[in-house]
């Protein structure tokens, strides 16, 4: 009996603290924010290495043409999840060679409510774009938390209900 019940508990404590694994990629401070990948028609295309994070379909690292713009980049990642939080997306601009990093608020619920694209701003090299949840997935986040550890809790419960008898 106590060996099911630690295998029971290994398997919601293992199940509860599963975390995404990096995906391996890095860029050396050396190596340049930009890479040539040829002509398109008669000009010559450079792209640009960005990063986005958060509530995304598909985060991660992605390598785009020079001249992407946000909203570009937000496509790429499979758009928005139902929890993130448009009206304050975040873009950490790296500062380079002796540059202050800078943090850029884009409200692009207000732009798909106005149509005014002058509030998307087009990406540089090296940009992180992080699109936060709402108050109510960080609910969700601990209502999943609490449920987890009173399982936790119920088990260990039956198991001292056992034990007694």
């Amino acid at each position: 009996m106590k060996r099911l019940l630690i295998i029971i508990l290994s398997i919601v404590i293992f199940a509860g603290t599963c975390a995404a694994q990096d995906g391996g990629i890095s860029i050396s401070p050396g190596t340049s924010a930009y890479s040539y990948s040829g002509t398109m028609g008669d000009e010559e295309q450079l792209r640009i290495y960005t990063y986005i994070w958060g509530q995304v379909r598909k985060p991660g690292f992605y390598i785009v043409p020079d001249d992407t713009d946000l909203l570009a980049l937000l496509s790429l990642a499979g758009g928005p999840t139902e929890d993130a939080k448009l009206s304050k997306v975040r873009i950490v601009r790296a500062g380079f060679e002796g540059q202050e990093s800078e943090i850029i608020w884009v409200n692009v619920k207000k732009y798909l409510d106005t149509g005014e694209f002058d509030m998307i701003p087009v990406l540089k090299p090296g940009d992180t774009v992080v699109v936060s949840g709402t108050v109510f997935y960080g609910m969700e986040r601990v209502a999943d938390f609490l449920a987890k550890f009173a399982t936790v809790l119920s088990i260990y419960n039956l198991y001292l209900t056992i034990k007694e008898k």
